[in-house]
């Protein structure tokens, strides 16, 4: 789960732009959290509670 929150968050500022960057800092402040993160949280979290 950690991996997945910070591979969408560090890939966030190339969300919308086609690249094949394979270099880049990991942490940047301008990297935000997506609407994917929030989702990945929340799916967990119902999961684990058994809430829907």
């Amino acid at each position: 789960m950690i991996g997945a929150l910070t591979g969408d968050i560090v890939g966030s500022i190339c969300e919308f732009i086609n690249t094949k960057m394979t270099v880049f800092p990991l942490f940047r402040e301008i990297y935000r959290f997506t609407d994917d993160t929030v989702l990945s949280v929340a799916l967990a979290e119902s999961l684990q509670t058994g809430e829907s």
